[in-house]
């Protein structure tokens, strides 16, 4: 007769042998595959980047600047935009005295224009096929803020907003699309903001561009589709940058002020390495902010009289604060 004791020792060799011969073996082969699985992810996107021809706006400064030395060192063949050439200039030094055993050989190409000038948006676009013959991937960065209330901007200043975070992004797709419809090939990327999926209070002129911007590159995306051609929107909640040093006010004038939660914000560096995944991974869209935006984000859609009472109360605690 077999005793109480014996069966349960018995019971417990089975679980032992069921989980040493099952359970162990499976855990680890799940654990092969995802790793297997995250190495040939990884030479696909630098099978993706290296070589590839990637334009980049506002690249003198901030994320720009950080997508720069990011795709630099993906091998990739780099054509800086900007403003100011003497920044360009001293970039392209910067990034070719890079020392490591993967050195891009590629030194970049530079094209000064202002974005806000569509017709030097055009020519720009011109010499840059002129000089590479192609653009792979086009990461429309370059942008500006705005800080003021609705009532006191004048309306050049939405224009001007307008012009810079909207028209000539969309003035640089179209220069380029055509050529990447031939050759049914290409990836453009769009550098929105969680302002282009929510709008908090004083932020008007910047939060309706990143509107734009959005539902603009989301049309896009499925016009493009039958060409094989990729459209991602990258939307970054605070960046450490001088973006809030730099926005607009009311009258046009410079805000010159380094706002705290773009001093707390993310690192330029680590948002330059989100984007360059999600162009790696070929990413639809890609929202980059803190727990907080995310969930603000989906309590627009989800129940929008929260939200806008929310805002309401955000713009009454603003104005206190500036005493107006």
């Amino acid at each position: 007769m077999v005793t109480a004791a014996a069966r349960k020792t018995a019971e417990k060799g089975k679980l032992m042998d069921f989980t040493s011969t099952v359970i162990i073996p499976l855990l680890f082969g799940s654990l092969g595959i995802f790793a297997l699985f995250r190495l040939l992810q990884w030479v696909r996107m630098r099978t993706y980047l290296q070589e590839a021809v990637v334009v980049i706006t506002g690249a003198t400064s901030g994320l720009g600047k950080e997508c720069a030395k990011a795709f630099h060192a993906a091998g990739s063949r780099l054509v800086l935009c900007g403003r100011d050439s003497e920044k360009l200039k001293g970039l392209v030094q910067e990034l070719c005295a890079v020392k490591n055993h993967r050195k891009n050989p590629h030194e970049p190409h530079t094209v000064v224009f202002d974005l806000s000038d569509t017709k030097a948006v055009v020519n720009a676009a011109e010499e840059i096929l002129k000089a590479l013959g192609h653009v792979d991937i086009l990461i429309n960065n370059a942008g500006i803020s705005f800080r003021g209330t609705i009532v006191d901007t004048g309306l050049h200043v939405d224009k001007k907003v307008m012009e810079t975070n909207y028209f000539g992004p969309i003035a640089l797709t179209k220069a380029l699309l055509p050529s990447m419809i031939k050759r049914r090939q290409g990836h453009i990327v769009a550098i929105s903001s969680v302002q282009g999926k929510i709008s908090i209070p004083f932020r008007s002129a910047y939060a309706a561009s990143k509107h734009a911007t959005q539902a603009f590159f989301d049309c896009l995306r499925a016009e493009v589709e039958q060409y094989d051609i990729e459209v991602t929107v990258v939307s970054p909640g605070y960046i450490q940058t001088n973006l809030s040093l730099n926005a607009v006010t009311a009258d046009g004038s410079r805000y010159g002020v380094m706002d705290k939660t773009t001093a707390e914000g993310q690192t330029a560096a680590e948002v330059a390495q989100v984007v360059l995944n999600a162009v790696g991974q070929k990413k639809k869209e890609v929202l980059v902010a803190g727990l907080t935006p995310c969930l603000a984000v989906y309590l627009r859609n989800l129940c929008p009289r929260l939200f806008f009472t929310l805002m309401a109360s955000k713009a009454k605690k603003e104005r206190k604060a500036k005493g107006s």
